[in-house]
């Protein structure tokens, strides 16, 4: 029998309030030179009821129908809204640290609580009917020994044979373990790579994980200010660098908007990395970002941002 995700999301405690770790090092604050993207923010971003208010939001996406999902750091977690960015509905609690947000080709949302070190998978009606990990227990994965532990997911994707990937290892430093997990649909593990560096298949900070249309994988390896792209096995195909913190992409079928964490840009790159444009800085007024975290593009566009420290959710339209 399914239980309600209301239920299931009462992993430990409430929600923690909206944090980030901002960089020591000023060279991960320097942005990225690149031409101006024409692109204007406007608002209100969504319209919400009378009263009611969002958490600061995580992460976004977009199901089938072009509705928007919003993941956010507050009770209720999930937000939906339709193609005019009404209210639809919301439901989700018990987050300890909501993170990343993917919905795959059937309309499931994957919801990664990097708090929590578990990943789920929600079905239409928000009901949990997957959680890779044991809430609350952070450790390793090996099916030899039977621990089924994860260590800070920050986001997931899903191909289109049903492998899940999950990008792991939040906090840049000596703690934690940075890699890509690769698990069959039933959720087995088939393989993993990756280990704290910054060579070709090391992370510093494995931060979003994305799929193109060969199939291939992108990691937004933030620290390292760099996305790199494995294929399905995790052979190392190239790196792309950038200044800044890459940390989050959304592929599209001719080019790709990356978010650029602290310093605060919407970077448009070309499908092989090359820097196109790039609009936003940091700050508090509108257009401006206290960290760009996760990006989703709209069927008409737009560009949809979370920024977990200024609780914000950001929308830009192409600007005539």
């Amino acid at each position: 029998m399914k239980t309600s995700a209301a239920v299931v999301f009462l992993i430990a405690s409430l929600s923690l309030p909206a944090l980030a770790q901002r960089p020591r090092d000023p060279a991960l604050l320097v942005p990225q030179e690149a031409p101006p993207l024409q692109y204007k923010a406007v608002e209100p971003a969504v319209s919400l009821p009378d009263g009611m208010q969002m958490g600061a939001s995580a992460a976004v996406a977009f199901d089938s129908r072009g509705h928007l999902f919003v993941l956010t750091r507050g009770e209720p977690a999930l937000f939906e809204f339709d193609t005019d960015g009404r209210y639809v509905r919301s439901f989700g609690a018990g987050f300890r640290r909501s993170h990343g947000l993917h919905i795959d080709a059937d309309d499931n949302l994957w919801v990664t609580d990097v708090g929590a070190h578990v990943v789920m998978k929600l079905d239409r009606d928000g009901n949990a009917v997957m959680t890779l990990g044991s809430p609350g227990e952070a450790g390793v994965w090996d099916e030899a020994s039977g621990s089924h532990l994860l260590d800070e997911p920050n986001d997931v994707a899903v191909a289109a044979n049903g492998d899940i990937f999950v990008a792991q290892g939040h906090l840049p430093g000596e703690r934690g373990d940075p890699r890509v997990l690769k698990f069959d649909r039933d959720g087995k593990l088939l393989k993993s790579w990756g280990g704290k560096g910054a060579g070709p298949g090391q992370f510093q900070v494995a931060h979003a994980v994305a799929i193109d249309a060969a199939g291939d994988l992108w990691v937004a390896d933030r620290e390292n200010s760099r996305i790199q792209v494995f294929d399905t096995d995790g052979t190392f195909r190239r790196e792309m660098k950038f200044a800044g913190l890459p940390c989050d992409v959304d592929i599209g079928s001719e080019s790709v908007f990356m978010v650029n964490g602290f310093t605060g840009q919407i970077v448009k790159l070309a499908l092989d990395g090359a820097v196109l444009g790039a609009v936003g800085r940091p700050g508090t007024a509108l257009g401006e970002f206290g960290e760009a975290h996760y990006i989703a593009v709209s069927p008409k566009g737009e560009l949809y941002v979370a920024d977990t420290v200024n609780r914000a959710l950001h929308k830009f339209v192409p600007a005539p």
